[in-house]
């Protein structure tokens, strides 16, 4: 289910909501640009990435997808593997999930200082969700996801591969199909972690 049926059903949630997800997904971009950044990749700072303004991180059509499926992407940030070499850019994937994953642990914190304010507590609770799934989900090592970036910086002969793939005009629409139709396992896997880390950062 899209967030597009909440607009009317519940505009508030759907406000906080959307409005959550901008801000995370434009954290996750901006932490990719400023990594490769600071290990010496001009290339995001070329392209106006190393900033948290959402606009330059939201792509029309992922926003979209998100609105009307419930998923969706922002713009990749672009850079430069030769700049960056094996491990570098193994950091730089890895940099946006592991922001989100801050993010949900200071929201885990905030939402333990403002125990006693219920509408605090919820708002937060639905920040420290979508972070978590912001950050399991791009884990999953499948192409265009930073768990197959990290996947090929492990395993480089892996990786060429990975990117020679990702380099066809099809792509895309391959891993958005697979994504949909795998949804089910996938939000298994997403619960269970979610649940995990919650336990785990004591929400």
């Amino acid at each position: 289910m899209g967030l597009i049926n909440l607009l009317t059903s519940n505009p508030l949630a759907f406000v906080i909501i959307a409005a959550a997800l901008v801000l995370s997904l434009a954290f996750h971009e901006f932490a990719h640009a400023y990594v490769a950044d600071r290990l010496g990749d001009p290339t995001p700072r070329r392209y106006g990435r190393v900033t948290l303004n959402p606009i330059k991180h939201l792509d029309p059509f992922g926003t979209l997808l998100l609105l009307l499926a419930g998923f969706g992407f922002a713009k990749p940030v672009p850079i430069n593997p030769n700049n960056l070499g094996r491990w570098g850019t193994l950091w730089v994937a890895a940099a946006g999930p592991i922001s989100n994953l801050l993010i949900a642990v200071l929201t885990a914190v905030l939402m333990k200082v403002f125990a006693g304010n219920f509408l605090a507590v919820q708002i937060l609770g639905i920040v420290l969700g979508i972070n978590v799934v912001l950050a399991v989900f791009n884990l999953i090592p499948i192409p265009l996801l930073d768990g197959s970036r990290i996947l090929g910086a492990l395993v480089p002969s892996l990786g060429r591969s990975l990117a020679q793939f990702e380099a066809q005009p099809f792509s895309f629409l391959i891993v958005m199909a697979f994504i949909y139709l795998a949804r089910d396992p996938i939000g298994v896997i997403i619960n269970n972690v979610q649940n995990w880390v919650e336990r785990l950062i004591g929400v």
